[in-house]
């Protein structure tokens, strides 16, 4: 049997995931979880071949936690299942080492057999995904000026953004015009907006 983890938040989703996959004969789910910071500890527990990984999850991400998952299971499989195909987002799971990245919209027989796909060493990415991310090129945004725009994004000051990074305040303002002029666009609420689209932050 394939041993899989699911971390998935919406309880509804999750549910039918579950019982899709216990359908298949080959598959049995062993965890799930609502929440990213969960994941490496779900893991560590159940021991899974294969972790299927939503990336917008409360807590962590499913993209830090492939990360996380590489370091402490070398031998569980990541596969990212995502409702936001960016190709900034399948970029950054690769780099996680994830094996796998596959948008929701695909028939459940496709995901069940992706996992097979993955746990026998191959490495699974939606076609058109895949198409758009090479088109689309690396992040422009340094490490810096993504951590700058991912802390304005609740309407911060650029106090409350130098605070919580220990930065200057004119440091932060280099860095969220810097961000602005690479996303082209007008103000930092934008450049956000355009940098998440992109699945840069």
């Amino acid at each position: 049997m394939i041993r899989v983890l699911l971390a998935e938040d919406q309880g509804m989703m999750r549910g039918a995931l579950a019982l899709l996959l216990g359908l298949e004969e080959d598959i049995e789910v062993v965890a799930q979880v609502d929440r990213g910071d969960k994941i490496v500890d779900a893991a560590l527990n159940s021991s899974p071949d294969v972790a299927l990984l939503d990336i917008e999850l409360p807590g962590r991400t499913g993209l830090d936690a492939a990360a996380d998952l590489r370091t402490e299971m070398p031998n569980c499989r990541v596969l990212i299942l995502t409702t936001f195909g960016r190709p900034g987002y399948l970029r950054r799971a690769m780099e996680a080492g994830a094996a796998g990245f596959l948008v929701k919209d695909g028939p459940v027989e496709e995901l069940a057999e992706a996992i097979r796909r993955v746990l026998a060493g191959e490495t699974v990415i939606d076609p058109a995904l895949a198409a758009a991310a090479l088109s689309a090129g690396p992040s422009p945004l340094t490490a810096r000026e993504a951590g700058v725009l991912n802390a304005s994004v609740d309407g911060a000051t650029v106090a409350d953004i130098a605070g919580t990074l220990h930065l200057s305040e004119s440091t932060v303002r280099n860095y969220l015009s810097s961000a602005i002029g690479k996303t082209g666009t007008r103000n930092r609420m934008e450049a956000v907006r355009a940098a998440r689209q992109q699945g840069w932050l």
